[in-house]
């Protein structure tokens, strides 16, 4: 996955997701709506076969590359909470 900058602001962040789909932009999007400070998080992908995801992020308070970096940390967290949840109900 690579992330391309594509316009930024003190406040509003616009970048592509290249290698990437629905899967992890939703997952991205939902994080990004739970950072304190987060006003405006969505995507879209313009072509549905060939498209690169593209999202805004605006903020009220705080960076947007802030938010993206707490964002990336909560994904963290839930994947290793999960990892440990199923580790568990396999065993």
């Amino acid at each position: 996955m690579e992330i391309k900058v594509l316009e930024e602001t003190a406040k509003r962040m616009v970048f592509q997701l290249v290698g990437t789909d629905h899967t992890f932009c939703n997952t991205l999007k939902k994080a990004l709506l739970e950072v304190s400070g987060v006003e405006v998080a969505t995507y879209a992908i313009e072509h549905p076969q060939i498209g690169i995801p593209k999202f805004v992020l605006e903020t009220k308070t705080g960076k947007p590359r802030d938010a993206l970096k707490k964002s990336a940390e909560l994904i963290a967290k839930q994947n290793k909470a999960f990892l440990t949840a199923f580790t568990k109900a396999v065993k």
